[in-house]
């Protein structure tokens, strides 16, 4: 080592005096980022986030409505109703 290396700390918690129970409940502290990983997990939360809002959209689009016209002519959209409602 030379003196310069002497005065330097390495910075995270790497360089810190941790027990094997500490790295093991939190391994995202001491491993290095995996970029493929991080690629594949956003584009699967992306995909599960677009899904259900798709889902949410056809849903909305299938409540069941007509178009009914009232007694002066005009055509409205109403939804359909039960009798035991």
């Amino acid at each position: 080592m030379s003196e310069q290396d002497k005065g330097y700390r390495r910075p995270g918690l790497r360089a810190a005096q941790t027990t094997s129970v500490f790295r093991a409940v939190n391994p995202e502290l001491f491993i290095r980022p995996n970029k493929p990983v991080m690629a594949f997990g956003l584009v699967t939360i992306t995909l599960c986030v677009g899904y259900l809002g798709y889902l949410h959209a056809t849903k909305e689009n299938d409540q069941q409505l007509y178009e009914a016209v009232d007694s002066e002519g005009e055509r409205y959209m109403r939804r359909k109703t039960s009798k035991w409602d």
